[in-house]
């Protein structure tokens, strides 16, 4: 800056005659040095003021990319839960439909193996009948001979 206060309160006129009254010229050289210090004082408080909205400015950007990385991250990271809890779910599912066709086959096995059973049983069941059957036969046939009513024969040799 090329004018200071000082240069103003400072500054001697050459006196000529009929001039400006020198305490005039003094009191206004004065008074301008004053209020150009004030400008100077309030100046330098501004540009102090501007200097620290720009720092609070950069902080604020500082943050706001923050958050905005942070952001992306919580995204990127939501979409990788999700991701994985419809791997795990698709998984769980798989497993379930597994097992359920090892129950189902579990089942027709054992059904199959109680029906064979039921078969076999069945077949004894029969052969048992018709042998029982043949006893009962026997033995109505034995009743009807009637030679076991006589009594027996002494042997007479």
């Amino acid at each position: 800056m090329g004018l200071t206060p000082m240069d103003i309160h400072n500054k001697e006129f050459e006196r000529s005659f009929r001039g400006y009254l020198v305490e005039d010229v003094n009191e206004f050289l004065d008074q301008v040095a004053k209020e150009m210090e004030q400008l100077l004082r309030e100046n330098m408080e501004l540009k102090e003021q501007i200097h620290q909205l720009n720092e609070k400015l950069k902080s604020y950007q500082k943050l706001e990319e923050t958050m905005h990385n942070a952001i992306l991250v919580a995204q990127e990271t939501a979409e990788e839960v999700k991701q994985n809890a419809n791997r795990e779910a698709d998984l769980i599912r798989r497993e379930a439909e597994r097992e359920a066709q090892r129950i189902i086959e579990d089942a027709r096995y054992r059904s199959s193996k109680v029906l064979a059973e039921h078969e076999e049983l069945f077949k004894q069941a029969q052969v048992f009948k018709m042998r029982f059957r043949s006893f009962l036969e026997a033995q109505l046939s034995a009743l009807e001979m009637e030679d076991w009513m006589e009594p027996p024969q002494a042997d007479n040799d």
